[in-house]
């Protein structure tokens, strides 16, 4: 929401969440470029010897990227404790994966690096296709997953999200395959809740996102001269002073 509070101070959108003390580094406004990132921290991770993993994220779209098999190449000839895992969803933004990528089968593009292909719409497959690849990493170094999963709304507010495909489709899938719906008859068909206890729980969520909302949007949007902060090493770069912020002093090193 562009806010003051934010984590990034109302400087970035979706593609800059970031809460360092929950390990989760965000994303990258390049397409693909939070992979040679992750890789990084991986490297870190091994030279620091505190048996933690990086999940690498990318997408369909982004599995084109040759930032992306630069990490792994790096990734497997330092058996770094890496899981990159490829979100596809079938649409890089408008582009089917069949017009975009000549080889699909993104798991096996690692070629020296192993890979599974998970259905990546059953949330306990997922749990236990990261719990092995995590065994995996730390033992043996790199691994891909393939997340065969789906998106129903379009890629960004400006795509509907039905021009490069059909309703028919999007509904098919959403009947069929939608993980929330997939767990909750899971949890029925165990006696685990009732029905009532699962939409009770459904109320709290949203009544818990609802009033995050609202906290954020009390939040006050950022001053202006707050476009100059955090460029350049302090001290040097551009700010704006005086009065009504509008004159401007640069320092350069």
């Amino acid at each position: 929401m562009g806010r003051k509070d934010g984590c990034s101070k109302g400087k970035g959108g979706s593609m800059h969440f970031y809460k360092k003390e929950g390990g989760f580094y965000g994303g990258h406004g390049i397409v693909g470029a939070q992979v040679p990132l992750g890789i990084g921290l991986a490297f870190a991770q091994k030279y620091s010897k505190d048996e933690n993993v990086t999940f690498a994220m990318y997408g369909d779209g982004a599995a084109n990227q040759g930032q992306l098999f630069e990490a792994l190449n790096m990734a497997a000839l330092w058996d770094l404790p890496a899981i990159l895992v490829c979100e596809n969803n079938h649409y890089g933004m408008g582009t089917a994966e069949w017009r975009a990528a000549k080889s699909p089968a993104y798991y096996k593009r690692g070629d020296y690096v192993p890979g599974l292909k998970v259905d990546g719409m059953d949330a306990l497959a997922v749990k236990q296709a990261c719990k092995f690849a995590k065994e995996h990493a730390l033992k043996n170094g790199p691994i891909i997953l393939e997340m065969d999963t789906y998106r129903y709304h379009g890629h960004s507010m400006s795509d509907p999200g039905s021009t490069y495909r059909t309703r028919d489709e999007i509904s098919g899938i959403r009947q069929e395959r939608d993980p929330i719906e997939r767990i909750r008859k899971l949890i029925l068909a165990h006696d685990l809740a009732t029905e009532k206890e699962l939409k009770d729980t459904e109320k709290e969520i949203r009544k818990e996102v609802d009033e995050a909302i609202a906290k954020a949007k009390e939040s006050p949007l950022p001053d202006p001269s707050d476009l100059f902060t955090n460029v350049y090493v302090k001290g040097f770069g551009v700010e704006s002073f005086g009065a009504d912020r509008k004159e401007l002093r640069a320092v350069l090193p």
